[in-house]
């Protein structure tokens, strides 16, 4: 008896599974909203220089045509206005071209007495509360960098903690950490203050997911695993969808994010019902909890009988080859240690880095198509689903090779072809802009699966965590490559669509794992990497003996 074996004994998809995967996946909804919280809160509204202080008209119009110059476009300059109100512009009879040809000479100034802001789209925004415009529109990319990197330490941190101390109580803890960091990110008093507390929401994040993800995974059996795998995946899909709803109903910038944080609130609550993994207990010498905690999920799934046959060797029994595992040493270090690991090491960080780059790149700049922000947010969001559906197809046929590269190029191509689109065309833009969104959204379906199937047990979580790291390092720079389009426009969306290009080439490099087993060991990866595969991704054998027959014979008896 294995492990599985046990768990499908104690009733494998019984009322404790539905429910348990049920209440893990509440916080998954959410998610999206904390983030892809950057696209509403600091939406950035239409502003123009306040007119001088002491300066008073009648009619707004007026006040603003002699306080602040058209820019090409036609509208108000939003950083500029004239250092002394140009009263002969009210003239009816003073000629427009006349005067243009005189305005360079104008003297100017910044906007000494703040900004005016259009808020007929959103009542407040950071941006609007902190004027985070001008010199300072900077500042609104960072604060999703620092967001990210709040993510990038807390997968670092929490992964860690969670192996130490258990994945329950850091669930606990994850909840309340982003319930309460929400919270205060809703009331506070500065940008500084702003970007601490979501840091806080970015740790918490990282938290959620490990942990929410490691107990789902480790009380179902490997043959729903993939469905339920994909269930989930498409909570975060339609926390997209609930994010756009929300957010169209609430235009202030601080109800709005404490609406997506009170949820956690209920999280927390309920999350002291979870039970602790079993798995995880037996490989910390805890076997007795283990125990206990498989007869209660028997009794829930009204098994009894099955609940009084469990006992301490049974359990041991079962978990022979995980234990096994778990006496050696092993290191991220491991993840260079021979040729073919380096290559997998190598090629997924370029995979993981670029996918989370490219679609961050897309997803955080809403702005830039034209059209309403929560309309493409939907679009943005609903267009996962049939991706996702594409993408589990193409892999369970073609493979996870060619749907990892194809994903990948497609998703370039589309972001390449789009820079040449004229900007009047935004019927055209928009659409090619979700076509490539949907394939970095597939990318990510795919290389989840993939990356786990290509790192064996003994350091399968060190891998997912060092390519977990590399996607949160290219989200974190992602905000940062906009502000390259102040000088050249084309730049960003060149450099977005040129990665995933490039990573689609690194992901051609990688071994085919379709229908063939999960490795165990470093030397099981090292095998696999002299096996060629063929179109439907099964293992040749014929070609591999000829070059070690002995090769096969050992993995036959295995």
């Amino acid at each position: 008896m294995v492990f599985s074996d046990l768990l499908e004994q104690v009733g494998s998809t019984g009322r404790f599974q539905i429910l348990h995967v049920t209440l893990l996946s509440m916080p998954i909804l959410m998610m999206a909203s904390h983030n892809l919280l950057q696209n509403f809160v600091a939406s950035v509204p239409p502003h123009h220089c306040a007119p001088h202080a002491n300066l008073s008209m009648s009619s707004m119009g007026d006040m603003l045509r002699v306080t602040v110059p058209l820019g090409q476009n036609g509208q108000p300059e939003r950083c500029r206005r004239y250092t002394h109100p140009q009263w002969q512009l009210l003239d009816s009879n003073s000629s427009d071209s006349l005067w243009e040809e005189g305005e360079d000479e104008i003297e100017m100034q910044k906007c000494e007495d703040g900004w005016y802001y259009n808020k007929s789209e959103m009542s407040s925004t950071i941006i609007s509360e902190w004027d985070l415009v001008c010199d300072q529109r900077a500042l609104k990319q960072m604060s999703q960098t620092t967001y990210m990197g709040g993510v990038l330490v807390g997968a670092v941190l929490f992964g860690g903690l969670s192996d130490r101390f258990g994945r329950r109580i850091l669930l606990l803890i994850s909840n309340l950490m982003m319930a309460v960091g929400g919270t205060c990110t809703a009331f506070s008093t500065s940008f500084t203050m702003f970007c601490i507390f979501r840091v806080c929401c970015g740790m918490a994040l990282s938290g959620l997911v490990l942990n929410s993800f490691s107990l789902i995974v480790e009380w179902i059996p490997t043959r729903v695993r993939t469905v339920v795998g994909t269930g989930t995946g498409y909570c975060y899909t339609t926390g997209q969808l609930i994010l756009a709803l929300v957010a169209y109903h609430i235009r202030d910038w601080r109800w709005l994010t404490l609406a997506v944080s009170l949820p956690f609130y209920v999280s927390f609550l309920y999350s002291w019902w979870f039970l602790e993994s079993a798995r995880w207990l037996v490989l910390t010498k805890k076997p007795d909890q283990a125990v206990k905690n498989l007869k209660t999920v028997a009794r829930i799934n009204g098994r009894r009988a099955e609940a009084d046959k469990i006992n301490l060797e049974m359990l041991q029994e079962s978990m022979k080859k995980e234990m096994a595992c778990s006496l050696g040493s092993y290191s991220a270090l491991d993840l260079l240690r021979t040729s073919t690991m380096r290559t997998i090491t190598v090629c997924l960080s370029a995979v993981w880095f670029s996918t989370s780059f490219a679609y961050y790149g897309l997803s955080m700049d809403l702005q830039k198509f034209g059209v309403s922000i929560y309309l493409i947010q939907i679009i943005f969001g609903a267009v996962d689903i049939p991706a996702k559906i594409l993408v589990t197809i193409s892999m369970s046929m073609l493979g996870r090779r060619p749907s990892q590269c194809g994903a990948l190029v497609l998703a370039g191509v589309m972001i390449l072809i789009n820079l040449l689109v004229p900007y009047d065309l935004q019927l055209l833009r928009t659409s090619l802009a979700v076509i490539g969104k949907g394939c970095l959204a597939a990318s990510f379906n795919c290389c989840y699966l993939y990356s786990g199937e290509l790192y064996p047990t003994v350091i399968r979580q060190t891998g997912m965590g060092w390519v977990s790291m590399m996607a949160r390092i290219g989200a974190m720079v992602a905000p940062m490559v906009l502000l390259l389009g102040e000088d050249s426009s084309w730049l960003p969306g060149f450099i977005y669509g040129g990665a995933p290009i490039i990573s689609g080439i690194f992901a051609f490099f990688l071994p085919e794992t379709l229908g063939q087993s999960l490795p165990d060991t470093i030397q099981d990866v090292d095998d696999r990497g002299l096996i060629r595969t063929n179109s439907k991704g099964t293992p040749e054998k014929e070609d591999l003996a000829k070059k070690d027959p002995s090769i096969v014979l050992l993995k036959e008896s295995v």
